[in-house]
């Protein structure tokens, strides 16, 4: 499916090249490069921050350059929000996912540093800007947030497995909320629930409406028969 090196500019924490690569293998994505990490590599403290993405840091490359890190690839990207006086086409990362899709040859997606994002000759290196449409007053993504956002798009045309679904319970039959009904009004009657006895039928219709409007399920019908069972007890001192 055309997967992009994703290509991790002068990294300043373990943690966040940990990040990344879970938010990497997520979305399918495994091929992460290292450019200058400041720390240097292999960084302790990225397994843990990987949660499981072992494989993703285990494979990963470094290099000295971005230029050497993105020689192979034909498509690069450079994912910033300040253009930095350079004049390329600027995508969102669900067109950049698009191309990287329809396109030939391999793809990079460059992500700067924690402090300051790419430098001016790191987006001299792309064809095309990925910029994140997002809150003017407040542009600020971390690392693993922007991996997510790009990785996220690629994966969109991928067959991932979706979150299964909770089982929905049909409703009960009429012949439980009955009983339900029935419970509560008589819990409330000796309270004087029903009172005056001109409004007492409109109380009941009023009532029934409002238990029978949420369509609860075997369960939560049980469920609520068994906290009337308990109100309904004497309180014990």
């Amino acid at each position: 499916m055309n997967a992009p090196v994703i290509v991790l500019v002068r990294p300043q924490l373990g943690e966040n090249i940990g990040k990344a690569a879970r938010a990497m293998l997520n979305f399918g994505l495994t091929e992460m490069r290292l450019v200058s990490p400041r720390d240097g590599w292999p960084n302790p403290s990225a397994g843990p921050a990987a949660a499981g993405a072992d494989a993703v840091l285990a494979q990963a490359k470094v290099y000295e350059t971005t230029a050497e890190a993105v020689a192979d690839c034909a498509h690069v990207y450079a994912t910033t929000v300040r253009k930095r006086g350079v004049t390329k086409p600027v995508v969102t990362p669900e067109l950049a996912a698009q191309q990287i899709h329809a396109q030939p040859g391999r793809n990079a997606i460059l992500f700067g540093a924690e402090r300051s994002g790419l430098e001016t000759e790191d987006v001299a290196l792309a064809r095309t800007i990925v910029t994140v449409p997002i809150n003017p007053d407040f542009g600020s993504l971390n690392l693993a947030q922007a991996v997510v956002l790009c990785a996220y798009e690629w994966s969109k045309s991928l067959d991932l497995a979706s979150p299964p679904e909770e089982e929905i319970l049909p409703p009960a039959p009429q012949e439980e909320l009955e009983g339900l009904i029935a419970h509560f009004e008589a819990l409330l009657e000796p309270r004087g629930y029903f009172l005056p006895e001109g409004r007492a039928e409109a109380t009941r219709r009023t009532l029934r409406g409002v238990l029978t409007k949420p369509g609860w399920n075997h369960f939560e019908v049980r469920t609520l028969r068994g906290v009337l069972t308990t109100l309904g007890r004497s309180v014990r001192s």
